[in-house]
């Protein structure tokens, strides 16, 4: 029987990261890779950064797009992402998010799910399907102690609309990725959102971030 990790209810060290502080807690996360940046930020002109940058963005286009089964051939097989609970906490508490609570946690075959219910006549928070629009910004890269591996930071700013009458709705959220380079290209292994709402206001969370 595979044991549970034990649920963050203490502040958060300093200089813990995501990782440190999220998927290694997580079941799903388990298998995830732990490699973490080093260093400063790379230079915007760095080759690395620029592959970086445009994955991204070829990223969104997909997610725009609403290609998900193209979008599920970017991840590794030990992908985790994860969506944290956003909590309001006093200044110095060491944490905001909910202890083992998160909107999405998920791994490459709960994701692969998802894409599927998608596909099917009974995805009826997405028949008539949503406007989606990705925008991407803050983009920087950080080495690791892998060559084959990137950590990327970036803000994302999601706009949705469906229906003709419900006005759009937004979700604002910085994410830490890690990037793997593999013989078909850059790919994602670890995703880190960390939205900047505490209250959700979207009618559903049928979406990808």
């Amino acid at each position: 029987m595979s044991s549970v990790p034990t649920p963050v209810t203490t502040p958060a060290a300093p200089g813990v990261t995501p990782v440190e502080l999220h998927s290694a807690r997580s079941v799903l996360g388990g298998k995830a890779s732990r490699v973490q940046r080093v260093g400063r930020s790379l230079p915007f002109g760095d080759p690395r950064h620029l592959e970086a940058h445009q994955w991204l963005v070829d990223e969104a286009w997909l997610l725009d797009a609403q290609s998900y089964e193209a979008w599920l051939e970017l991840l590794t097989e030990d992908i985790h992402y994860l969506m944290p609970v956003r909590v309001t906490t006093a200044l110095g508490a060491g944490f905001d998010t909910s202890p083992g609570m998160a909107h999405f946690d998920e791994d490459k075959y709960s994701l692969s799910r998802r894409v599927a219910r998608f596909l099917t006549e009974h995805a009826w928070t997405e028949d008539p399907p949503s406007r989606l629009r990705h925008h991407l910004t803050n983009v920087r890269t950080f080495a690791t102690e892998d060559a084959d591996h990137l950590i990327v930071d970036s803000a994302t700013l999601l706009f949705r609309n469906r229906g003709d009458v419900r006005e759009g709705s937004f979700v604002s959220a910085g994410r830490e990725d890690l990037l793997r380079r593999t013989s078909d290209g850059w790919k994602l292994a670890r995703r880190t959102i960390m939205v900047d709402d505490s209250v959700m206001r979207m009618q559903n969370l049928a979406i990808f971030l």
